[in-house]
């Protein structure tokens, strides 16, 4: 295996045509300059409000992460089957006071029909995108991806909307029908990158100590197998030579993160298959996934960062019960782990109690008295069918009082609101050219 030093020596020498393929390493971010300046494109820059950090990719180029100011695009799969995973990470951002916007009009990025072999196909799936980025443009706040589908998705769409000319015309096409421009953001940002960046802040407000919880982490496929080149490493992580999220929140944290021999395997999600030979999908994850994980690293929970990747090693588990594999190994999201390490409620906010795999005897070590804090759970609970007012992240329809605001122009009285960008031939946007 070639270090990380290696790996970025190749990378400079094919750049600059020495040696190799003699194609040139293209940075994507470069020829979206060039299409700027000739008017094809509105490139959503990361600003000084967006409070960004530099990290590193694999290639060794520098990516901006923004931290503050952040448009959420969500995922179908969390908020309809894991719905502590994005309401960690919000409680994360209130924690370290990040603004933000809970969009209500995103839409799906149907990367699941594209890699499900169903339908779509790559103009319908650009344009998806594109109006995607476009709203989080026109709302002045820079997209954040939480799904890892998505984001794999999304950075493919990125440098076929660069590169091929004939599908940047045709959703171009598409978006003025909408009244809308052909807006790219100039990176492409996981949650996890979020997480990877805020790391400082987060273990700085760290309650519970971790130093005697072992983690595995499964590195979801999308992260960092599609588009590798976007994806951020860091020296102090295996060396460089493996993605640095989730692991380095779990390292930070004072988890003991350990290794597997089938660390680089797929979690079994796998798309197609999981729709066509979903035994396939659950042998594979627990055979070559969950048994590594306790009888190798003697695991207490397993940590990934995508949603497929999630609900694939969570509820495949049960199956595998029925043939005698009495694992049940608790698996969360490093959101879920980190808003747990810093004193989320673990019913409330991280919501364990949505999985399949008990996550008790992992709370337990990590100093958590879940029972406690179930016995109050199901008293709020009651409370609520009673008529109490739910606990919420953000006021009750709060979004979408901005978002009509935002778009008629108005500014709201608690906060004052960008008005909507200007198109391309109407002006800037925000932090663009004249």
């Amino acid at each position: 295996m070639l270090t990380a030093n290696e790996i970025r020596k190749v990378v400079a020498e094919r750049t600059a045509h020495q040696r190799g393929t003699g194609k040139k390493v293209v940075d994507v971010r470069e020829e979206m300059e060039h299409l700027e300046e000739k008017g094809e494109i509105i490139i959503h820059r990361i600003r000084a409000v967006n409070r960004p950090v530099e990290l590193h990719t694999l290639f060794g180029w520098t990516k901006q992460i923004p931290t503050d100011r952040l448009w959420h695009h969500k995922s179908c799969g969390q908020c309809g089957n894991i719905p502590g995973y994005p309401s960690s990470l919000l409680w994360l951002m209130n924690e370290t006071g990040r603004t933000y916007l809970n969009e209500p009009h995103q839409t799906s990025c149907t990367a699941w029909n594209y890699h499900g072999t169903a339908t779509s196909n790559p103009v319908a799936l650009a344009a998806v995108a594109a109006r995607n980025f476009h709203r989080a443009y026109e709302t002045d706040h820079f997209p954040l991806i939480h799904c890892g589908t998505s984001y794999g998705d999304y950075k493919e769409m990125r440098k076929l909307l660069v590169e091929n000319a004939t599908v940047r015309t045709k959703v171009r096409d598409v978006l003025r029908k909408m009244g809308r421009d052909l807006v790219i953001p100039e990176e492409i940002v996981h949650y996890s990158e979020w997480v990877h960046a805020m790391t400082p802040e987060l273990v700085a407000r760290q309650k519970l100590p971790l130093s005697g919880v072992i983690a595995t982490v499964h590195e979801p496929c999308h992260y960092y197998k599609m588009v590798p080149e976007d994806a951020v490493y860091d020296e102090a992580v295996y060396s460089g030579q493996r993605p640095a999220v989730p692991s380095g929140i779990l390292m930070a944290l004072g988890a003991t993160v350990a290794d597997y021999s089938t660390w680089y395997d797929c979690c079994g999600f796998g798309f197609r298959h999981i729709l066509s030979e979903r035994e396939f999908s659950r042998s594979f994850a627990n055979l070559r996934k969950i048994r590594p994980m306790i009888e190798e690293a003697h695991a207490d929970v397993a940590i990934t960062s995508d949603t497929g990747c999630v609900t694939t090693l969570d509820k495949s588990q049960w199956i595998g019960k029925t043939h005698g594999l009495e694992y049940m190994l608790p698996v969360l999201s490093d959101v879920q782990f980190a808003a747990l390490a810093l004193g989320a409620h673990p019913y409330k906010i991280a919501q364990v109690h949505w999985h399949s795999s008990s996550a008790e005897r992992l709370m337990t070590k990590m100093g958590i008295d879940w029972q406690a804090a179930k016995a109050e759970f199901r008293e709020y609970l009651k409370a609520l069918q009673s008529g109490a007012q739910p606990e919420l992240l953000h006021p009750a329809h709060g979004e979408i009082e901005k978002f009509f605001a935002i778009n008629k122009g108005q500014v709201l009285p608690d906060e004052a609101v960008t008005p909507a960008a200007p198109t391309a031939t109407s002006g800037a946007g925000p932090g663009g050219r004249s």
